[in-house]
């Protein structure tokens, strides 16, 4: 069985995320769409902190008959990595950009040499 100090601070801490994350979207901080996956972290969390019963349904259904609180760090570990993931494809997204970006600009520097403009474009 979950102990109840486990389950109060673990929803208390998921409810704590969920708050943060929010306050991060509405100070514009944060944007909805990278929000989401934490968003669903947090509720999930404190939905299995909460409901002590289903968590340790879910416990002995992987196998975990020590300590059912074993399968929160799980189904957390598992959030993070799903984040880490979402993370690593922008990343790279974002990488091909500024590549294409940069080769854009040494066109257009080089047009404008060519073209007898003197000036230099830099970013700034």
């Amino acid at each position: 069985m979950t102990p109840l100090a486990v389950s109060i601070v673990g929803t208390i801490a998921s409810l704590a995320l969920v708050v943060i994350v929010l306050e991060l979207i509405r100070s514009r901080r944060l944007r909805e769409r990278y929000a989401l996956l934490w968003l669903a972290t947090g509720i999930v969390l404190a939905v299995l902190c909460a409901w002590r019963d289903g968590l340790n349904t879910i416990a002995r259904w992987v196998g975990i008959r020590s300590y059912p609180p074993a399968v929160l760090f799980a189904v957390g570990i598992l959030f993070i990595l799903a984040v880490l993931l979402h993370y690593s494809t922008v990343i790279s997204r974002l990488s091909d950009q500024n590549i294409l970006l940069a080769q854009k600009l040494a066109l257009l520097q080089q047009k404008l040499e060519a073209d007898g403009v003197r000036e230099e474009v830099t970013a700034r």
